[in-house]
């Protein structure tokens, strides 16, 4: 890079200080960085997401959701507990059965924003 390129960058720098010190003081640190990573990595795959979808629309047991969705009831337990252990479910027991459903509205609205915005721009 030339002199007059580099402190033409340098100057540009100084201009814009003021927005870098607000946005590096405005970040959220890496525990929060990290959690939304890994919430975006569990949404990332089609078949959590499948059951966070099928759980949208009704609370179910592990048959249902396996018969809803085509997956054996072992699949299916085995992808609950990784939601499950990132808080993006909740289970309750009703005798013999243990229900699933979305832990709250946070997760709900995270499948939806998405589920809009994919479909602005297939309209």
């Amino acid at each position: 890079m030339t002199d007059e390129k580099r402190c033409a960058v340098q100057e540009l720098h100084r201009e814009h200080e003021d927005i870098v010190e607000v946005v590096k003081a405005e970040l959220p640190d890496e525990g929060l960085i990290s959690g939304v990573v890994e919430i975006f990595k569990l949404l990332g795959d089609s078949t959590r997401l499948k059951i966070l979808m099928a759980l949208e629309i009704s609370e179910m047991c592990v048959s249902c959701i396996g018969s809803s969705l085509d997956m054996s009831d072992s699949a299916v337990s085995h992808q609950l507990r990784s939601l499950k252990e990132s808080n993006l479910i909740k289970s309750r027991r009703a005798g013999k059965y243990v229900y699933y459903s979305l832990s709250d509205d946070h997760v709900k609205s995270l499948i939806d924003i998405t589920s809009e915005h994919i479909l602005e721009d297939v309209l």
